[in-house]
């Protein structure tokens, strides 16, 4: 027989933490992946930060093997204390993530954040004061090569419940999202009930569809700055000043950073302000100093030329 006949079916990976919006997805995910020749399995992620959270991912696990999921692991993670606790949550779960998918060899795993998810993300954007790839939200894929892919974004939250209530499927409310002492969790159960309140109930609707909006434009912006990178350097591969000074503020500031990125600073770490301080080298010359960057990074302005290095 034809070599392809034998060719092992691709395997997609749900991450399920037991809450409604997962479950639903392992459901669904169960449910269509026979019918696309497709292998269905699930990992659930156990952070270890609350008691008996061990049982609980091994509740989880029955579950998933309820709905006839295969392969199905329970991963512990170790959560440190990078960037507060709702980024340590995330870094530690996203590596494991990534680590089950490589060990599975899974084509893609997928994720159950859904349109509230996505409302909350683009609001915590805004208060960063953070440039329009912050407004961008989530994606529907991203991760290495397309990994991570979210189905639900165009979903609501209360039809997630709600499909997991018609199945009689058990779900499980995780304590850190009622936590005051999250960000997210105040934003889910004061910040947007409060805006619905004075703006009406299509807020989180509205929001999802500025993330759309916002995401395309800001990839429009990275593809310009991109092809506008190679026409303001010189011979020597320098960025000169004049030119710079004569691309829109939104492009030269997106060069200005991919060029502390490659020079070394951690993009994280690297704030709007930082760009600000180092684009009026460029618009405000006085003969200002080098400017310190995160990641050891300096830059300076020298001969008209824009030198950013590593200190």
């Amino acid at each position: 027989p034809p070599a392809h006949e034998h060719a092992p079916q691709p395997l997609v990976l749900v991450a399920c933490s037991g809450g409604a919006d997962s479950m639903a997805l392992a459901s669904a995910l169960a449910f269509e992946a026979p019918k696309l020749g497709i292998r269905a399995g699930g990992v659930t992620v156990d952070h270890g930060l609350q008691p008996g959270s061990d049982l609980r991912a091994a509740e989880v696990l029955v579950r998933l093997t309820a709905l006839g999921l295969d392969p199905v692991e329970s991963v512990t993670v170790r959560v440190g204390r990078e960037g507060g606790p709702e980024a340590a949550a995330r870094d530690a779960r996203y590596a494991a993530l990534d680590a089950a998918a490589v060990r599975h060899a899974a084509a893609a795993v997928l994720l159950g954040h859904t349109r509230d998810d996505q409302a909350e993300t683009v609001l915590l954007g805004l208060a960063r004061g953070s440039g329009i790839r912050s407004l961008s939200g989530m994606a529907a894929t991203s991760g290495v090569a397309g990994r991570y892919r979210r189905p639900f974004l165009h979903i609501d939250r209360q039809t997630a419940r709600k499909a997991c209530m018609v199945q009689s499927l058990p779900v499980w409310d995780d304590p850190h999202n009622a936590d005051p002492a999250y960000t997210r969790s105040r934003l889910r159960h004061e910040g947007l009930p409060a805006l619905e309140k004075a703006l009406g109930k299509g807020v989180v609707e509205a929001l999802a569809r500025t993330a759309q909006l916002s995401r395309d434009d800001a990839d429009a912006l990275d593809t310009w700055a991109a092809q506008a990178e190679a026409t303001v350097r010189d011979a020597a591969g320098l960025l000169e000043c004049a030119k710079l000074y004569a691309l829109p503020p939104a492009v030269r500031r997106r060069i200005v950073r991919r060029a502390a990125i490659e020079a070394g600073a951690p993009p994280g770490s690297l704030f709007a302000r930082h760009i600000e301080e180092v684009d009026r080298l460029i618009t405000g010359w006085r003969g200002q100093g080098a400017i310190n960057l995160p990641g050891k990074v300096v830059a300076q302005r020298q001969g008209g030329r824009l030198v950013i290095r590593q200190g």
